[in-house]
């Protein structure tokens, strides 16, 4: 069995604006934190959804500054080496893997060879450039 999809991210420059859309739309409730790196989006403006009101876990944030766009995440068992991969199939690494803060997840992001923006997300201690735990 593949990977699965194990997050989304709604990101754009007024994230409270979208939280607010979203809860309407579909009745959605959140949980402001912090996003696993300020990569993401702004501290304390991250909105999280639990899972069991939207299918799968996911977060709607960013900020002033911070590219619009809507991403997945797809679970990998090591991010460094999903996003070699991503590399030799011919995508373009475009963060990561970047640890959360305290915690125990690592995220990457890349563009596949038509520019789609897919996110990688798996443990932290797996996979960080000189970890020697990682590699492809």
């Amino acid at each position: 069995m593949g990977h699965p999809v194990v997050h989304f991210e709604i990101i754009g420059s007024d994230p409270a604006k979208l939280r607010g859309y979203y809860a309407d739309l579909f009745g959605w409730e959140f949980h402001l934190g912090d996003a696993a790196t300020e990569a993401v989006s702004q501290p304390g403006k991250y909105g999280f959804v639990d899972g069991s009101s939207a299918g799968i876990n996911g977060g709607v944030g960013g900020g002033a500054g911070y590219e619009s766009r809507v991403l997945f995440y797809v679970g990998v068992p090591d991010v460094e080496a999903a996003l070699k991969k991503a590399e030799s199939l011919g995508g373009t690494r475009r963060m990561g893997p970047e640890p959360a803060t305290g915690g125990d997840l690592a995220v990457g992001q890349f563009t596949d060879p038509e520019g789609h923006l897919i996110g990688v997300a798996g443990p932290a201690e797996s996979g960080l450039p000189g970890d020697a735990g990682g590699g492809a």
